[in-house]
């Protein structure tokens, strides 16, 4: 049986990338589930209970660090692991992040190979942990 795919979900208000990120994470055999805003990305991370999610920070409807702190207090969302992958110029944005537990922090306008490699290693972490 091959293995299950990985599912990571996109949770961006911007579209465009949106579905840049769809196209290249599905190329490479992930399973992707999207969110345009901060209250739907926190609904369908408990719905669809992706692998990974990566996330932005500024968005309507709740930015990422709302979206964070409400995937934290939840039992089924609290391990997983997240990427935020933002244009927010905030230095202070990175340490806040990290120091909430965030993986990984990507400033826009990335690299792809950056981003597949922080997907990468992110999922690969979190089964040994």
């Amino acid at each position: 049986m091959p293995p299950k795919k990985k599912k990571i979900l996109i949770v961006d208000d911007e579209r465009d990338i949106v579905k840049a990120l769809t196209i290249r994470l599905q190329l490479n055999g992930y399973k992707t589930v999207t969110a345009f805003d901060g209250a739907q990305g926190v609904f369908m991370a408990h719905k669809e209970r992706p692998h990974l999610i990566i996330l932005d920070i500024r968005m309507p409807a709740g930015d990422g660090f709302s979206v964070l702190e409400k995937l934290k207090e939840s039992k089924r969302t609290s391990q997983t692991p997240i990427i935020f992958l933002t244009g927010s110029p905030e230095r202070e944005a990175e340490e806040s992040a990290r120091e909430m537990g965030v993986r990984y922090f990507i400033k826009k306008p990335y690299d792809p190979e950056e981003l597949l490699d922080a997907v990468r290693r992110a999922l690969e972490k979190n089964r040994e942990d």
